[in-house]
């Protein structure tokens, strides 16, 4: 076969797994010159980890990886780089003192006229209005993608892999990107394209491969997929059906008393970074769902509550009062913990006792003086003992736990600052099975204890299982509320998450 004929990238039966856990079971994929290849699945699908092989970052336990007609097996980014593959993050990795001219060199071989010039021939034949000289702190999110894109180009990349592209880019600036893409694909290039959005698939791949649970569960050209069948692709099979019939008991205890009890939390047309005009209210002894894919504002809209991000306006009332005014460490006081998604940077410290961490959220009401170590340790037992924390004593470094167990302590560590709403922002992500359902059973004991629990979730079976209500959020605005028991479902959520209903309801 002709080399200019051969694909530029054959994945042939990938697996990898981490302490066990499959994470790609047998993934095949193929991507030819001028080709936009769409990737699509939930978090956990394994998205991310066959990207990291594909550019070196992981090495895979079995399978083959051809790239223009030669197999090969890379041992770092640099070795893939040199195969002509690059990832552009969903983040882009930007030295803000730097010049755009620096950041798009940085790391290649040349002299620095040559390398100047090499950039600039690039830009120019892209049409892109960059000036080299200006300072990369002065960049936008969509200007630090086209810089990400230029330092592959002028690395020699045939393939590009873009990871979300679009999650913070405003609409011109979606299009703009969208009209790079077409000339990169013009070029030769092979695009390999992660995203959660349906109607980027339409609008832009050539073909299209949906990942779910470690598996390819349909792929092919475009053309022959309709939004009913990617949906249908993304869904475990029997999963609604399972759903109904397994959570039917739990929805039934469920039930939301008649004489329900006013709102502990009411959100009023609040607006803030990623997310608009945001309205919704939870009761004592009330899991509220919040549902949505990458980019949809939910980790934003939780911090904004928090105190930890500004809000541009609205008003947030905790208990009957505002807390606009009140600081992070006020709204703990006045019953209000977050429990972060990245639970290592923001949740734990990780070398550091257990003990120390469950009371780190209430050491300043325990003691003004001397640091309590009684009331700590039996503070640190209780709780220990109450969640069924696995370690060898409360002094046992975080660290040492395993992933559910150290979600376990995050949780021990709001709980002991006696919260009146806890809002749990993705709780079971990177747990095993066991701990997930300790965290399932946590949770529901806390809305048994009174609690109101506002749950963010990109499982859609979780939220679907656990929540009294749902609200779906999508491109930063409340698209759909699922209140009724008819429409908790699988399809009815992830219909709105991934942008195939785009129905606003009453508020």
């Amino acid at each position: 076969m002709d080399s200019e004929q051969l694909p530029l990238l054959q994945m042939e039966e990938m697996f990898k797994q981490f302490s066990g856990n499959k994470v790609l079971n047998g993934v095949s994929l193929t991507l030819n010159s001028k080709e936009v290849h769409a990737i699509v699945g939930g978090n956990g699908a394994g998205k991310s980890t066959l990207m990291k092989i594909i550019t070196g970052l992981y090495p895979s336990d079995g399978g083959k990886m051809i790239v223009k007609g030669k197999q090969v097996r890379f041992r770092s980014t640099s070795e893939a780089h040199q195969h002509g593959i690059y990832l552009v993050p969903q983040e882009p990795l930007i030295f803000s003192h730097m010049t755009v001219e620096e950041n798009m060199t940085i790391g290649l071989p040349g002299s620095r006229a040559e390398l100047k010039e090499k950039v600039r021939k690039l830009v120019k034949k892209l049409g892109w209005k960059l000036k080299l000289n200006q300072t990369a702190m002065s960049l936008s999110i969509a200007e630090q993608q086209l810089v990400e894109i230029i330092r592959g180009l002028a690395r020699e990349a045939e393939i590009l892999i873009l990871d979300e592209p679009t999650s913070t880019l405003t609409f011109g600036e979606i299009d703009s990107l969208f009209e790079t893409i077409q000339q990169l694909k013009e070029s030769g290039i092979g695009i390999l394209y992660i995203t959660h959005r349906f109607t980027e698939i339409f609008r832009l791949a050539d073909k299209v491969s949906v990942l779910r649970d470690g598996v390819i569960s349909a792929q092919g050209p475009t053309k022959e997929f309709t939004y009913d069948r990617l949906l249908e692709s993304l869904m475990p099979e029997g999963e609604t059906k399972a759903t109904e019939s397994g959570n039917s008991n739990a929805k039934k205890d469920a039930s939301p008393n008649r004489n329900q009890p006013k709102p502990i939390l009411q959100v009023e047309q609040l607006f803030g970074e990623r997310f608009q005009d945001i309205n919704l209210a939870i009761c004592p002894g009330e899991i509220l769902g919040v549902a949505g894919v990458v980019g949809a504002g939910r980790t934003e809209l939780a911090e904004s509550i928090a105190g930890i991000r500004k809000v541009t306006n609205g008003v947030v009332w905790l208990d009957g009062k505002e807390i606009q005014s009140l600081t992070v460490r006020e709204r703990i006081d006045h019953g209000l913990i977050y429990v972060p998604e990245d639970r290592h940077k923001h949740g734990v410290f990780s070398i550091t006792s257990i003990q120390s961490n469950i009371s780190s959220t209430i050491l300043h009401r325990l003691s003004k003086f001397f640091l309590p170590f009684t009331k700590e340790g039996d503070l640190a037992s209780s709780y220990v003992k109450q969640l069924r924390i696995k370690g060898t004593s409360t002094k046992q470094q975080l660290q040492e736990l395993s992933g559910g167990n150290q979600q376990k302590v995050v949780l021990a560590k709001c709980l002991a600052a006696s919260p009146k709403i806890i809002i749990l922002d993705e709780p079971t992500r990177g747990i095993d099975a066991n701990a997930r359902q300790d965290i399932y059973h946590i949770i529901q004991a806390l809305k048994q204890e009174g609690l109101a629990v506002l749950l963010i979730s990109s499982d859609i079976e979780e939220v679907v299982s656990l929540s009294d209500k749902v609200v779906v959020l999508y491109e930063g605005k409340i698209v759909k509320r699922c209140d009724g028991r008819d429409e908790l479902t699988p399809d009815t959520i992830a219909s709105f998450a991934f942008g195939i209903n785009r129905e606003v309801p009453l508020k």
